[in-house]
């Protein structure tokens, strides 16, 4: 069985994962109470809470450490501080056991979390089932990366197209901030924009052009704030859920069209959506529909598993085996990356 440790930003997790079986155990514990009232993650807090909270996860998979094979840790990106505590764990641990280490790209794993739920309804025929739906376009949206990447059949990972500027996840994020909604925003901002209407504001679609599949995301803040320079107070919270669902729509029309776009220029037999932002319901139905028109399946990653989480890095390190033995943390490190 595989051990992971994750702690690439603010969340704590690890997670036990048996080819047989799939997910025997993962724990989680989260840090966005702690950081909300700073709107943002602190690095070196989120590092003393990582410092605090790992130890406490391991202990509840102390039975469990006999039967460990391989030991997997996040190696990057992230935030240094951070990476470097799960690193720090990992290798002692590895020591203390004489299990090997291996290190796993935080981003690859998120690719890789959407077969999470194949795997665990048909372990002995995963392999194969999992054989027959690449190449496969993954999306990866989240707070720090927004990415359009094609799975091989040879498991290697190749990027289409990512955001020039602002990650989607960060627009939401900063989006809210200006709408004085709390940090993180992005599932506020959904919440509000469901009582909304997307045609009361309309919002700037980035980089519009369909044969170009970069993404941007910085104009659309730029438009909102000079939207609510023109609005008092009393105005903008009579509009939030105008504004919300507005801000929403560009920001879905946006990652809709540049991912149809892509569907009908590369030859896909899949489609998977991970990362944070996967978790907006609007965005999984909108993607979901654009797979099935064009007669693909489409794999959701789990909403736990969207966020940071270890199961994922376990799944990773046995998706590909042949990982380097490279553990050393790598806050920039990219998705076509070992």
């Amino acid at each position: 069985m595989i051990l992971a440790i994750e702690s690439s930003c603010d969340e704590s997790a690890l997670a036990l994962f048996d080819p047989a079986r799939g997910i025997v155990r993962e724990l989680v514990s989260t840090q966005a109470a702690e950081h909300e009232k700073y709107g943002g993650v602190v690095p070196e807090l989120a590092s003393r809470m990582h410092l605090s909270a790992l130890p406490l996860l391991l202990a509840e998979f102390r039975a469990d450490l006999p039967a460990v094979t391989r030991i997997a840790v996040t190696r990057g990106p992230g935030l240094l501080p951070c990476l470097s505590m799960g690193v720090t764990l990992a290798r002692a641990l590895a020591l203390a056991t004489g299990r090997p280490l291996v290190g796993v790209n935080h981003l690859r794993a998120h690719v890789h979390s959407v077969f999470l739920p194949g795997h665990a309804a048909d372990p002995a025929g995963f392999l194969t089932a999992r054989s027959a739906l690449l190449p496969h376009l993954g999306i990866v949206i989240s707070g720090g990366n927004t990415l359009l990447v094609r799975l091989d059949e040879d498991l290697s990972i190749r990027v289409i197209a990512r955001t020039v500027d602002d990650a989607a996840g960060e627009a939401f994020d900063k989006g809210a901030k200006l709408l004085g909604l709390p940090y993180p925003g992005g599932a506020l901002i959904e919440r509000h924009a469901a009582r909304g209407d997307v045609a009361k504001f309309a919002f700037p679609r980035g980089i519009p052009e369909k044969a170009d599949l970069r993404l941007s995301f910085s104009g659309l803040k730029t438009a909102l704030r000079y939207q609510l320079e023109k609005m008092d107070d009393a105005q903008v919270r009579a509009a939030l859920p105008d504004l919300c669902a507005g801000y929403q729509h560009a920001i879905i029309e946006q990652l809709v069209a540049k991912v149809g776009a892509a569907l009908d220029r590369g030859a896909y037999r899949s489609v998977g959506l991970s990362g944070g932002v996967a978790n907006n319901r609007t965005l999984r139905t909108r993607l979901a529909n654009a797979a099935a028109q064009r007669c693909l399946p489409m794999f959701l990653a789990e909403p736990k598993h969207c966020g940071d989480n270890a199961a994922m890095i376990a799944f990773a390190a046995w998706s590909e085996p042949d990982r380097p033995a490279d553990v050393a943390p790598a806050p920039s490190l990219t998705v076509d990356q070992a």
